[in-house]
């Protein structure tokens, strides 16, 4: 793997939600130079949600590079961002599909595991990365309505995902969720996102009960502080400068060094993990 710089304190900046990759100072690292394919992916079909920018691009362009065959979901207002991460894996030599669609609905999660099915002929990996989040620094600032988009994006569109998926899926497959180490250390101006990462990281321990018994592994990540538009799109500003900082590392993490979680945990190396959660967190304990 070549060495990538480390990301050192970040300056002050916004976005517009839901943020772009090209504005962001620095830039992150999602592994289209970094990273070493080792064929861990070989011949998988893998469908990633909110594969447009930050993790989800950088699991995307690291699975296409160990060998897999991806289709990403993004939002409309993302296309800009999933066109970019298209080109990156052609680029490299691999194969992306996109899906635009809205997440919140069974029906749109339905309709985008039949058309990654369709495209990809099957299905082998699913991961569940789409989130929504949005900062207020206090309980009464938050708006009508933004609880049921979070729960709606961020819980809601996994259980249907996977409800969707069970039946393309087989021994040897598996589900990974996104969750968060704001499930284990809530910050008060994530109230609704941190509540539901700790909803998420249930659901996948039942559903690896569940699903175990047909082959079918369920596992979750929970990143820490990782450089992603969403950061600048849904932070208060003054946060920004330093963001990672806190970290007993002492800085964020590049989008590249998550999503090498989620190769480890779909490649036969994780063959008897599952219904666990594995922390990238640059140190902050997930427990």
């Amino acid at each position: 793997m070549t060495k990538r710089a480390k990301l050192s304190r970040i300056p002050t900046q916004t976005q517009q939600w839901p943020g772009t990759t090209a504005d962001l100072q620095p830039q992150p690292d999602h592994g289209e130079s970094t990273w070493t394919p080792r064929g861990r992916l070989d011949g998988k079909r893998v469908l990633i949600t909110g594969g447009d920018s930050g993790i989800g691009r950088a699991v995307a362009t690291i699975s296409a590079l160990e060998g897999a065959v991806v289709t990403i979901t993004c939002l409309p207002e993302e296309a800009g961002d999933a066109k970019a991460t298209k080109k990156a894996i052609k680029q490299a030599g691999g194969t992306c599909h996109v899906i635009k669609a809205d997440l919140r609905t069974a029906k749109a999660n339905q309709r985008v595991v039949d058309r990654a099915v369709e495209k990809m002929g099957g299905l082998d990996v699913l991961v569940a990365n789409a989130a929504f989040q949005m900062t207020h620094t206090q309980l009464a600032d938050f708006p009508d309505g933004q609880i049921e988009r979070t729960y709606s994006t961020n819980v809601f569109s996994p259980f249907w995902l996977v409800k969707a998926a069970e039946k393309h899926l087989a021994p040897g497959d598996s589900v990974i969720f996104t969750t968060s180490v704001q499930a284990y250390s809530p910050s008060e101006p994530l109230l609704d996102y941190a509540s539901t990462k700790a909803a998420l990281t249930n659901l996948a321990v039942n559903l690896a009960a569940e699903l175990g018994p047909k082959g079918i592994r369920v596992n979750a990540v929970a990143p820490g502080p990782i450089w992603t538009p969403l950061i600048p799109a849904t932070m208060q500003p003054e946060k920004i400068s330093g963001f990672g900082s806190d970290t007993p590392l002492g800085r964020a993490g590049h989008p590249v060094e998550v999503a090498a979680a989620y190769v480890f945990l779909a490649s036969e190396e994780a063959s008897y993990i599952s219904g666990t959660v594995l922390g990238v967190t640059g140190g902050k304990p997930v427990f």
